[in-house]
């Protein structure tokens, strides 16, 4: 195991992170156990795909630059949802405001990226298994009070969809 310093920026900002990398290698799909490489591809409704991949625009939210709300929120709608946090990183963007940021899951991941001087937030939630991933809208909205949101629902590698084009 080594420390490494990455350092990475623009005109605008510099971030300077302390990374720790692993210098083992990591076990390949044919290492792993049997009992243990379940999918998690979702059958519903006839359907069986990768998972639900909810697109959220929250406009006329309110609170969008206080971090600490952003991340209670995020791990708020990961409970709901019954999904599972491996880690949440946020970075809060001075002076001029916005966060950016990912709660990443065990069945995928929840991102974020607001901009509120516009009062807009984007949240992508994408889950797999037997999360529910709508579950996390009611909390967005109950933190942010937006006055209008829009969610497109995408159904992420969809089987029929794949197995449709591979014959044509």
């Amino acid at each position: 195991m080594s420390e490494s310093i990455l350092k990475t920026g623009n005109e605008h900002f510099e971030i300077i992170e302390k990374t720790t990398v692993i210098e083992s290698s990591w076990p390949t799909h044919d290492q792993a156990v049997e009992d243990l490489t379940q999918d998690h591809f979702i059958v519903r409704d006839g359907k069986e795909y990768a998972g639900t991949h909810l697109i959220i625009d929250l406009w006329g939210a309110k609170r969008l630059d206080e971090l600490e709300l952003m991340e209670d929120t995020l791990r708020e709608a990961v409970t709901q949802a019954g999904a599972t946090l491996l880690h949440i990183h946020l970075h809060h963007f001075t002076p001029n405001g916005g966060i950016s940021g990912v709660a990443v899951l065990a069945e995928s991941h929840i991102s974020v990226h607001s901009w509120p001087e516009r009062d807009f937030a984007a949240f992508d939630v994408f889950m797999c298994g037997d999360a529910q991933p709508e579950k996390a809208i009611a909390v967005l909205e109950a933190a942010f009070t937006p006055s209008r949101v829009v969610v497109d629902t995408l159904l992420r590698g969809d089987v029929d969809t794949a197995s449709a084009e591979d014959a044509a």
